[in-house]
């Protein structure tokens, strides 16, 4: 008996990732997979593959099991009894297709469970991209309203010394309350994207931070036909045909006639008796072939079904990384062209403004203009990164590293 155990829900992607501040790039992948383990989707994910194990094995037994009979009577003075024992034979070996049939439901269930995790894990990867995302545009957005603040205080002393007008006292401070709000949606984005992870991980906290950016993998290769039929969405429906093409076999073979032949002894009329039975049922009034046609209809349905989700997965990867390569060219545009000018800008606009070389007016512009860039960055590495895992979650890539389940049977 082998005990159930999850896999090991950490993929590629995850082996070379590293918490921002106290997690190793060694304690990543150990740390998460429990985590995963714990998440209960995937707890009935375990159940639910468990129990499809069961319908293997139980469709994997032999089909009839022998009868024992007995029979006893008095005639006159004498007792009669026979004990006997009867056995259906498997004639046209239904038993091979159903074996058959089980292994692909062992495939199928394996399949689907691998997806589920795989769903998981990008979802969980989803998760941290978003907080990562949340937190850095909330920290922009708080620096912002504390440069406002700063800026009020010194418009006041200006305008208390004549080098500004009231007006731009008062554009000052419209800008300030127009930032307070924006600080206010930034913190709300950041507690709800902290409260999704730690409905996923029950142990993340915010020091334990995100993914950094430098870790990323590459994505896949262009990946042929004979990838995409192992990935899991495709490789489970692909099971599910087969399986069900045996089953259609098996009800086919059901549809004939098995005989039964049976053996008893026993006493009658003083006598000891042995006897031979031999019985074929007449398949007249209902040949079954109702049945088969239903079984190889649903074969048909699955086969068509397994085309479709093949031709999706292959669609969708193409899409997936058409949208991360615009994304990634996008965001690799704007690391060259706006992100030293956005890091080194706030310096030399408030000497500019205090030598009166740029207006409040045009001050407060610059200023928006350089956070509002600023989060246009963080959006653009954002949707990459997401537009990444969907790469590697619809090739199939984050499954690579997910270690098959152990699961029970006999």
């Amino acid at each position: 008996m082998k005990k159930l155990s999850v896999s090991c829900a950490v993929c590629a992607l995850l082996s070379f990732s590293t918490f921002s501040v106290q997690a190793s790039s060694e304690d990543w992948p150990s740390w998460l997979a429990p985590q995963i383990e714990q998440h209960p989707d995937i707890a009935a994910a375990r159940e639910q593959l468990s129990g499809s194990m069961a319908t293997a094995d139980a469709t994997d037994q032999p089909l009839h099991n022998p009868e024992l009979s007995s029979e006893l009577e008095r005639n006159g003075e004498a007792n009669n009894f026979r004990i006997g024992v009867q056995q259906t034979i498997d004639w046209w070996d239904r038993r091979n297709s159903r074996q058959e049939q089980a292994v692909f439901i062992r495939e199928a269930a394996e399949a689907q469970y691998r997806q589920l995790v795989m769903d998981k894990t990008a979802e969980v990867l989803t998760a941290l991209v978003e907080w990562r995302a949340a937190n850095r545009a909330a920290a922009i957005a708080t620096a912002q309203k504390d440069h406002f603040e700063t800026l009020l205080e010194l418009a006041r002393k200006r305008q208390n010394a004549g080098d500004i007008s009231s007006i731009d006292a008062e554009l000052t401070v419209l800008s300030l309350s127009q930032q307070l709000a924006e600080v206010a949606e930034t913190e709300v984005a950041l507690l709800m994207a902290e409260s999704r992870l730690r409905e996923l991980l029950p142990e993340w906290s915010p020091e334990l931070g995100g993914i950094p950016e430098d870790d990323w993998p590459a994505a896949p290769a262009s990946l042929a036909d004979e990838d995409l039929l192992a990935h899991p969405a495709v490789a489970s429906t692909r099971a599910d045909w087969q399986a069900l093409k045996e089953a259609a076999e098996a009800i086919r073979r059901a549809a004939k006639a098995e005989p039964t032949i049976g053996v008893n002894a026993g006493r009658d009329g003083g006598e000891n008796v042995v006897a031979l039975t031999f019985s074929v049922p007449l398949n007249v009034r209902n040949d079954f072939s109702a049945e088969t046609r239903a079984a190889n209809s649903a074969a048909l349905e699955a086969e068509a079904r397994f085309q479709a989700v093949f031709r999706k997965q292959r669609f969708e990867l193409q899409a997936a990384q058409a949208a991360w390569q615009r994304y990634k060219e996008q965001y690799s545009r704007w690391q060259a062209v706006a992100q030293n000018h956005v890091k080194n800008g706030p310096d030399l606009l408030e000497r500019q403004w205090r030598s009166g070389d740029l207006s409040t007016a045009d001050y407060l512009q610059a200023l928006n203009q350089r956070s509002q860039s600023l989060l246009a960055g963080i959006a653009l590495e954002k949707q990459s990164q997401l537009a990444l895992t969907q790469v590697l979650l619809q090739s199939g890539y984050l499954n690579m590293a997910t270690v098959p389940p152990t699961v029970q049977t006999n």
